[in-house]
């Protein structure tokens, strides 16, 4: 076999593939025991007809075209490999020679992956919530512990936000009632904002026994509703004094205010940094797609949104749900879902390719041993020898797809630690205070992608968007 590769405009390639007679007619001879097993001749068992017999019975056209519809997928497999084209559709294939007799030829017109460059890729500034504690966090927590020992005592003032007031409460559109808008004797904490927008500024500076009336639109809900309210009620509540004593008494592990204080400081903050870890990656990755100037191939995204519904309809399956009953529980139909979907496809696809321009820009390699403790990462995760995971790679010519992905892992690491990343007012955050000193991105922990028949690994390295 001998293959050729020209270029085309729009991101497309042609193979132009020549095979001499001698190698097809192995293809003949494959297709000739392929039709023995499904024709029966008489004085033969099934699948034991010799060529020349069946060719003497149904001819050879049956045969060769058999053979074209079984052999050339696997020249072009060949020719792909030998080109190294990273095809992102399927081939459009026309014979252009030996459909009737001679030596075969073809021409395969394939759609490829473009590749592109990303400018100001190292200069992305990434905004994260702060993680570290204020004052007023913690203030804030206190409060909230002490208010579970706290007392609410009757108050003759007007209404001021952090009072809870005991209400009657009826909400109408045109006369009817609104659904969860008409209670009796409801507590309710001035200034949680519950109700719709301005509700709570209503109450504030009523008194008890005062009766209001006003229009507001019902949080969740778009029309506005008539609101009729009845404070009968106010009070605030008393919180217990502040004291080592307290502390002391009613906090597990501390015995001073300084101390909980301080306790209360690392934990806000480790939560919040946890938090940031999970957000880092969809946010960074974000960025970077805004700076991909070319469209999305349609191809890719097709293929990214193909597999995006199908793990979600399967999800939903495993926690035996119907996916169609879902739909109607949350008001969308099927073209609303998949759109949504799409919208992330369109994303994942920019990363996939900005993320595969930083490799290259980066002169970002990977060696054997990257493969190595891949395919020894994956043997633990399907409990097989990393013998068998390389072998189950390089038979399905998964490897060079692997490599990409690794390559992948790489850039994206390398683009988390030389992001800006900084919290709401502008001050930076150092790198290796969200991502760690040791910080590496592991593959898999983004990817999912299925690379080979026998082990069901996570790399498909379309979602970026994973925590990590």
């Amino acid at each position: 076999m001998k293959s050729t590769l020209e270029p085309l405009e729009g991101n497309k390639v042609k193979l132009s593939v020549a095979v001499d007679e001698t190698e097809f007619d192995r293809d003949i001879d494959s297709a000739f025991k392929k039709i023995a097993r499904e024709v029966r001749m008489p004085g033969f068992r099934a699948g034991k007809a010799p060529r020349k017999v069946l060719e003497a019975r149904i001819g050879l056209s049956a045969a060769r075209e058999q053979a074209l519809r079984d052999g050339v997928p696997n020249y072009l497999a060949q020719a792909v490999r030998e080109h190294d084209v990273d095809l992102i559709a399927t081939p459009d294939v026309e014979i252009t020679g030996g459909e009737q007799a001679g030596p075969v030829a073809f021409d395969a017109t394939c759609e490829i992956r473009p590749e592109i460059t990303v400018p100001g890729y190292g200069g992305l500034r990434v905004e994260v919530p702060a993680v570290t504690a204020t004052d007023e966090d913690i203030d804030e927590a206190v409060k909230k512990e002490l208010s579970r020992q706290g007392s609410l005592v009757d108050v003759e003032r007007p209404v001021a936000y952090g009072d809870q007031v005991t209400l009657d409460l009826q909400g109408t559109r045109d006369g009817e009632p609104v659904i969860g808008l008409n209670t009796e004797d409801w507590l309710y904490e001035v200034g949680k904002g519950w109700v719709a927008g301005g509700f709570d500024d209503q109450l504030v500076g009523a008194t008890a026994g005062d009766d209001l009336s006003f229009t507001l639109v019902p949080n969740g809900t778009e029309e506005p509703a008539d609101f009729e309210v009845t404070v009968t009620r106010v009070q605030e509540m008393v919180l217990p004094e502040l004291t080592d004593e307290w502390v002391d008494n009613n906090v597990a592990e501390y015995d001073t205010v300084a101390g909980w204080r301080s306790a209360l400081a690392d934990r806000i903050s480790e939560t919040r940094l946890n938090q940031v870890r999970s957000q880092i990656i969809e946010r960074a990755t974000s960025e970077l797609a805004e700076l991909v100037e070319i469209e999305a191939p349609e191809a890719m995204v097709q293929g990214d949104l193909q597999a995006r519904v199908q793990n979600t309809v399967e999800q939903f399956q495993s926690q035996g749900i119907a996916i169609d009953q879902w739909l109607s529980a949350t008001g969308q139909d099927a073209n609303s879902f998949v759109e949504g979907l799409r919208v992330q496809s369109n994303k994942a696809v920019k990363v996939d390719l900005a993320l595969r321009a930083i490799a290259v820009a980066e002169n970002l390699t990977i060696e054997d041993v990257d493969l190595d403790m891949e395919y020894e990462r994956i043997a633990q995760q399907v409990r097989q020898k990393p013998a068998q995971v390389r072998k189950a790679y390089e038979r399905n010519d998964a490897v060079s797809e692997l490599t990409a992905q690794l390559r992948k892992s790489k850039a994206l690491d390398w683009l988390l630690h030389h992001v800006e990343i900084v919290d709401p007012s502008g001050a930076a955050i150092d790198n290796d205070v969200i991502l760690g000193h040791d910080h590496g991105v592991e593959h898999g922990e983004h990817e999912d992608h299925d690379a080979h028949e026998d082990h069901d690994a996570d790399h498909d390295g379309h979602d970026h968007e994973h925590n990590h």
